[in-house]
């Protein structure tokens, strides 16, 4: 291991950005200019995270601003888009940094709908390759001292955002390499290293040893402490990561302390304490030692030991023979001070240069949302306007054709029909009459039948999901361990109850319009008919000439003008009411800057109040008015009543002359209604498509993330002991008996406990002999003769695994080995006369091997010739060559 720690990088499965957030774009946003800048900032977006994480980074600036830009970019985009699991659910994938998928803990990889744990991960990844790019620097002159602290300092910031934000962006347990107790060690290590840098740019710089022993103090410091932060918890120890880390902490907290002891004794020399010097000194040798012979491997101090060692031989020499001063112990020893010059870097996007956001002009989801409820208000606040308006209008249409005004002024002839009735019979008809209204009356059930359609196939979507998440959720248990569908859904759920409301509410009021329609349906009709036969259908009455002239009628009339006059202001005016716009974004978007919060309530019906206050007064002003003209138009409409003449037939009249009126009036309102519902429905049905949509969308993530958690708990299983551990008897763990089948030893080597190697003893002489021709003889010829003197007894071979047949021990000089692929079973048809310790004509016997046993090695059994030259198994601790 470097003698900087640095940090590998996450992996991330690739994510389909495009399709997701385009869907968003086209459906939020009206197709124009607009829209396609959205969509091309969509794809610009996908290439920038696939340049972020989709293939293996240099160790490079350049490398490090790409991953700062992609992060820069989710930070933008985050209040943006509604990133959710029940609303725009993107699901982002990434392996733990340091668990292989080996028997060590945590989790291999954790899948989530949080675009805060794509952030998490992307801050992880930065921090981990800019302590990448500081190990890598060059600590030989400033500029790579400089860049290292820099790289340093952002890695500890960058780790310790991501120990106080990842919980509450997760909302569940993460991986253990972004958990807070291992990137907070993680950002002690980059700190301490940073300290450490700034010791090296010190000692370079040859500043005062006061200083370099401060910071070199601090750096010791902060080792230690990341060392205990590792030590002590619990996770991280498993992890072969920091099991290498562990000891590089250890050794550099001992030579930083080295250090800060070296450039003090140097400042106590300076001071004449001479004393002090020799004891910091020791305890710097002291400190080197325990490096050296403990973490060599990690770290080397041979530089640093040969420095300190001759600063000691040196003092302790001139003290001896000049100062004679008192060496103190080490604990009475004045602590040395610290200066810390590192600070973690503050993360605060932007972090990358020139940064652009690719979706500038759109506006955030916070302003969009209170723009949609400012909407709503500006909505309620129209509607009540407007429909204060046509109640009093329909309030005063109502008092008149209770009073038959203005038929009755109009009929004064008794025989012909009213101006005022003969008006409103071809508005009836020009409005299309029955047939509009009962083909208006026929569409509304199909419309309601389709948005019940849709609506059921929405919530059907999100019932067979979570029925199947419960049904694993039951099966695997505490191991299925994502959010439960039924939490999940429970504001889509209540978004579809609202729906389902709606609907009842409709049906309700398409029924109250229906009975309407039913109750004045014959005299619409009779509106319908031509001229003559609704001049038929009015029953005559006996003249009533002689009031034309009279001073009630005019004043009648003058009233009736001044009533026509409020209804035609107020038409005016619900006009007027309608066009009012305002833009409250730039109001939101200002509010969000100033304090990072929208209050909308306040701004909203300030902003209200401002644009309709005057309405309100003069839709008050409207309605006093009207409420005074009625009192007088009723008071009139008694002293006519009294001149007129009373008849039967008069009466009949009149009546009939109300009833056309009221169904003119409830006509043209049923007509409103009618073709206000049809609206409705359309609209209802592109607003219930987008609820099908987002249903769809989210329980199609759902599957895709249910998918890999089956996988994963798949492979789990699969790792798994598929039985529990058991005791193997004791029969089989046993050696087996001497008679019985010996399996061969990996090496001629049996296993010795551990011990001094002794020299080689002096190399006997090689064996001389003279061969003679061979002559046959039985196989199993009995052997007789003495044993070979200097054949060592036979043994039986180590208990050890099968291996090479041959002997791998090069030997001495001099000493030739028997070749590979040798067979010394072969020699068993001739016989070796004048061997040395031989009697002539002795046949050689062959090797006898113990049954069961196939094949070399062992020694012949006793009472057996050897081959001279062919290396015998050698006994129990016996060197490999010939015994005297």
């Amino acid at each position: 291991m470097a003698t900087f720690i640095s940090v590998p990088l996450k992996k991330s499965s690739e994510v389909d950005l495009v399709k997701p957030l385009s869907k968003f774009v086209t459906v939020t946003y009206p197709a124009g200019e607009e829209q396609g800048e959205y969509l091309r900032s969509v794809e610009e977006l996908s290439k920038l995270r696939k340049n972020a994480l989709g293939r293996p980074l240099d160790k490079h600036e350049s490398s490090l601003e790409i991953l700062l830009r992609y992060y820069d970019q989710l930070c933008a985009v985050e209040p943006k888009f509604p990133f959710s699991e029940n609303q725009l659910c993107l699901t982002f994938t990434w392996k733990d940094a340091f668990d292989k998928g080996s028997l060590f803990g945590g989790s291999v990889k954790l899948a989530l709908a949080s675009l805060g744990y794509e952030k998490t991960c992307v801050l992880f990844n930065a921090a981990a390759l800019a302590s990448q790019i500081a190990s890598e620097q060059n600590l030989d002159n400033d500029e790579g001292l400089k860049a290292a602290a820099k790289y340093y300092q952002l890695a500890s910031g960058a780790f310790g955002h991501i120990k106080d934000t990842v919980l509450s962006a997760l909302n569940r347990e993460p991986t253990m390499d972004i958990s807070p107790e291992t990137v907070g060690t993680l950002s002690l290590i980059m700190l301490a290293q940073a300290q450490e840098v700034f010791f090296l740019k010190a000692t370079s710089d040859k500043m005062k040893d006061a200083v370099i022993a401060k910071l070199a103090n601090q750096a010791a410091d902060f080792y230690g402490d990341a060392f205990k932060q590792c030590q002590y918890k619990d996770n991280l120890p498993k992890y072969f990561y920091f099991q290498e880390v562990l000891p590089v902490l250890a050794a550099k907290h001992c030579i930083m302390q080295a250090n800060a002891e070296l450039h003090q004794s140097m400042l106590s020399k300076q001071k004449k304490r001479f004393g002090e010097e020799i004891a910091r000194l020791q305890h710097a040798a002291e400190l080197v030692k325990t490096v050296a012979s403990r973490y060599d491997e990690y770290v080397s101090v041979k530089d640093l030991t040969d420095k300190i060692n001759r600063a000691l031989t040196a003092a302790k020499k001139d003290n001896d023979f000049i100062y004679h001063d008192r060496v103190p112990e080490v604990k009475d020893l004045e602590h040395i001070g610290k200066a810390a010059l590192v600070k973690a870097t503050s993360i605060t996007p932007p972090l990358s240069q020139k940064f652009t956001d690719l979706f500038e002009k759109m506006v955030p989801m916070a302003v969009q949302q209170s723009m949609s409820i400012y909407g709503q208000r500006k909505a309620d606040t129209v509607n009540r306007l407007v429909g204060t308006m046509r109640e009093a209008t329909n309030l005063c249409n109502g008092v008149l054709a209770s009073l038959n005004l203005p038929a009755a002024l109009e009929d004064l002839s008794g025989d012909s029909i009213p101006q005022s009735i003969a008006e409103k019979a071809r508005a009836v008809v020009q409005l299309g009459g029955l047939q509009s209204i009962e083909q208006l009356i026929r569409d509304l059930p199909e419309l309601l039948t389709r948005n019940r359609e849709i609506l059921d196939e929405a919530l059907k979507m999100l019932n067979d999901e979570e029925t199947t998440d419960n049904e694993l959720r039951t099966k695997f248990n505490q191991r299925w361990n994502r959010t439960p569908s039924g939490d999940l859904y429970k504001p889509l759920r209540t978004e579809g109850a609202n729906f389902r409301s709606i609907l009842d509410k409709a049906v309700q009021a398409d029924q109250v319009v229906k009975d309407r329609y039913n109750t004045h349906c014959e005299m619409i009709a009779l509106l319908c008919k031509p001229e003559n036969e609704l001049t038929a259908a009015i029953p005559s009455a006996n003249p009533t000439k002689t009031l034309q002239g009279s001073e009630v009628v005019n004043v009648l009339r003058s009233q009736l003008t001044q009533l026509d006059e409020i209804k035609k202001e107020r038409e005016t005016m619900e006009g007027e009411i309608k066009a009012v716009t305002f833009d409250m974004s730039t109001a939101f978007l200002t509010a969000l800057a100033q304090d990072g919060a929208i209050n909308e309530e306040a701004l909203s019906v300030t902003q209200l109040d401002q644009l309709y206050g005057a309405y309100n007064q003069r839709v008050g002003a409207s309605l006093s008015t009207q409420e005074q003209l009625l009192g007088q138009v009723q008071t009139s409409h008694q002293e006519f009543s009294s001149l007129k003449q009373s008849n039967t037939e008069g009466n009949q009249r009149e009546e009939v002359l109300k009833k056309l009126a009221s169904a003119h009036d409830s006509y043209v309102e049923i007509s409103s209604n009618l073709r206000e519902g049809t609206k409705f429905y359309n609209d209802l049905t592109e607003i219930l498509l987008k609820f099908q949509n987002k249903c769809s969308d989210i329980v199609f993530a759902r599957k895709t993330e249910r998918d890999e958690l089956l996988k994963e708990l798949q492979q789990s299983i699969a790792r798994e002991p598929s039985a529990p551990n058991f005791n193997v008897p004791a029969y089989q763990s046993t050696p087996a008996a001497p008679g019985g089948p010996t399996p061969a030893p990996r090496t001629v080597f049996p296993q010795q406990p551990e011990q001094a190697k002794p020299g080689p003893p002096a190399r006997p002489p090689p064996p001389s002999f003279t061969p003679v021709a061979a002559s046959p003889m039985p196989p199993n010829a009995p052997a007789t003769g003495p044993p070979i003197a200097g054949n060592p007894p036979p043994v039986a071979p180590p208990s050890q695994a099968q291996g090479p047949p041959y002997p791998t021990y090069q030997g001495y000089p001099g000493y030739f080995q028997v070749p590979m692929g040798y067979n010394p079973y072969g020699y068993g048809q001739y016989n070796m006369p004048n061997m040395p310790n031989m009697p002539n004509n002795i046949p050689y016997m062959p090797y006898q091997t113990t049954p069961g046993q196939q094949g070399y090695p062992g020694a012949p059994p006793a009472g057996q010739p050897s081959y001279p030259g062919y290396p015998q198994q050698p006994p129990q601790q016996q060197p490999y060559y010939p015994q005297q």
